[in-house]
């Protein structure tokens, strides 16, 4: 370890991230227009937020996921947009070895803890729609507030797995990463040392989380869907598809981009497919998500109205 870590210390001190184009007439429009998409998402999700916890009818185990659905996507911002940013207006982009390696572990953990509170929101609307009369029992407090920590603790193990993958290679040559972003294959292209490693046990983390995830997930609408067909009540059917259009909505779009953004940044030649793709799960999804629940939801509109209220009265 003492080794890998001089060598890595002798090697490469920083990186410069290339950004999203190379095209100085492109820079300034794009910079207004992922500003505009930095101070959406913020406010967004912490409009969200505080509806969810100043209003005490949605106090319920939905909109609990949900919070931290949001909290996720507020704090996940963070980690990308303000040094996406800065290469719009900088002439070279320079991120620290230890920025980047930091940058690539709460992204990484972010996007982990992600894909299981998305899972865990499939859950509980199974539940809901499939078993209502135990809805309050098997989605109790202490049900759903493990359900959070596990998705926590997941998703800081796939961090602390993809940070070390990348941390254990030496980087000796190149210090230009092609992405807006410290993202871990264009970082397994730069380095000088073997990387087979480091690819397969990446790879084989995101099989993992993809795979548990999307099963749960499948699983879990294919019921809600039988259980909605076999409904007899037209208003049950249209409130079981309002309740759960929200949620696939964000799902397709989160799960498409992100599954093409991985397998359009471990081929070569194909980054700037790649980087389009990430633009969608890492920016623009997290910007979606808090007007796809507010606008295709009465109960967040509701709130919304009797907050407003309540502030200018």
């Amino acid at each position: 370890m003492k080794q890998m870590a001089m060598e890595n210390e002798s090697s490469v001190k920083e990186f410069i991230l290339m950004g999203l184009t190379d095209r100085p007439a492109f820079q300034m429009p794009l910079f207004f227009l992922f500003l505009v998409n930095y101070i959406v998402t913020v406010v967004g999700n912490l409009c969200l937020m505080s509806l969810i916890c100043l209003n005490l009818h949605l106090h319920t185990p939905m909109y609990f996921f949900l919070f931290n659905l949001s909290c996720i996507d507020f704090c996940y911002s963070f980690v990308i947009s303000p040094k996406m940013l800065m290469g719009f207006v900088s002439e070279r982009n320079i991120i620290s070895f230890t920025g980047c390696m930091t940058q690539l572990f709460f992204f990484s953990f972010f996007v982990h803890s992600e894909c299981y509170v998305l899972t865990a929101m499939a859950y509980d609307r199974y539940v809901a729609i499939c078993q209502p009369l135990q809805y309050m029992v098997l989605m109790s407090p202490r049900t759903c507030s493990l359900l959070m920590l596990g998705s926590y603790l997941m998703g800081l193990v796939g961090a602390i797995i993809h940070t070390a993958c990348v941390i254990r290679l030496i980087f000796c040559d190149s210090n230009i990463i092609d992405h807006y972003m410290c993202e871990i294959f264009p970082l397994l292209q730069l380095s000088c040392s073997s990387t087979h490693v480091s690819e397969l046990v990446t790879s084989i983390v995101v099989g993992i989380v993809i795979c548990f995830s999307s099963l749960i997930i499948l699983i879990s609408y294919a019921l809600v869907l039988f259980n909605i067909i076999h409904m007899s009540s037209a208003k049950g059917w249209s409130k079981a598809m309002s309740t759960c259009g929200s949620h696939i909505i964000t799902v397709v779009i989160f799960y498409g981009s992100g599954l093409l953004a991985h397998i359009k940044s471990s081929s070569v030649g194909a980054g700037g497919q790649g980087k389009f793709f990430s633009v969608v799960y890492t920016l623009l999804v997290s910007t979606l998500n808090p007007l796809i629940y507010s606008l295709r939801n009465k109960d967040v509109k509701f709130a919304l109205k009797k907050t407003l209220k309540r502030i200018t009265d």
